[in-house]
């Protein structure tokens, strides 16, 4: 006679908790996943909060996530399913420039990034190889990542944002999207001095004169007006 609890391990389906504040998004990916007979989004939500809430409800088997979201930053909801759920993979979906944000989104605890105008296509792709356990980039994130490995040095070329720390990135951003310090402070969870002293060590990394000169680069680059 068959072991029930053998066929539902056999039948059970893969649980994916989406997370990201824009609803198109969740649809898009949400329709490609559940096509496939062995994996189902068991769950959406739009903010960091009700992400940890959920996964602690649903616990699911892996966790797609951007980086910008509505009230908190992705890397702080990366950084706490890593310090909570340490077993549980997260692959991020995002618009972020990988260039820019794999490298920080991998030190938070991600296990693939990957780019949002590429998702409906390499989604299955990325969703199965961070399952598996292996990193998913992109080819050409991988080819460039290879060829600094090879040469021993980064591109003397890149965007001197590169020098900021990752707690640094998520404040550089935020600026750029307009964001007081005291949102910022509200978003990251962290004081408004906490915030003005990220702000000057941004300031002196970029070379930049002033609170107006911040805020012009800043947005310059979010909206990608500035090579990176």
């Amino acid at each position: 006679m068959p072991d029930p609890k053998q066929k539902e391990l056999r039948t059970r389906k893969t649980r994916i908790l989406l997370v990201d504040d824009h609803a198109i998004v969740r649809f898009g990916m949400a329709q490609v996943i559940n096509r496939e007979p062995d994996l189902e989004v068991c769950g959406e939500e739009e903010n960091a909060s009700r992400a940890l809430e959920a996964i602690t409800a649903l616990k699911p088997d892996l966790v797609i996530a951007d980086i910008s979201l509505k009230d908190s930053s992705g890397l702080e909801l990366m950084r706490n399913i890593k310090a909570q759920y340490p077993r549980l993979p997260v692959l991020v979906v995002s618009g972020l420039d990988e260039s820019m944000y794999a490298e920080i989104a991998f030190r938070a605890g991600a296990l693939g990034y990957l780019m949002k105008e590429e998702a409906l296509e390499k989604i299955l792709t990325a969703i199965r190889r961070v399952l598996g356990g292996a990193v998913y980039v992109s080819d050409a994130l991988a080819a460039r990542l290879l060829q600094q490995r090879i040469r021993g040095q980064t591109d003397i070329n890149e965007s001197p944002v590169k020098c900021l720390s990752d707690r640094e990135m998520e404040v550089f951003r935020l600026i750029g999207e307009w964001k007081k310090t005291r949102q910022i402070a509200e978003e990251l969870h962290l004081s408004v001095k906490t915030i003005e002293y990220y702000r000057e060590q941004i300031k002196r990394k970029l070379n930049l004169k002033d609170a107006g000169e911040l805020t012009q680069y800043a947005t310059s680059w979010v909206q990608r007006e500035i090579p990176q």
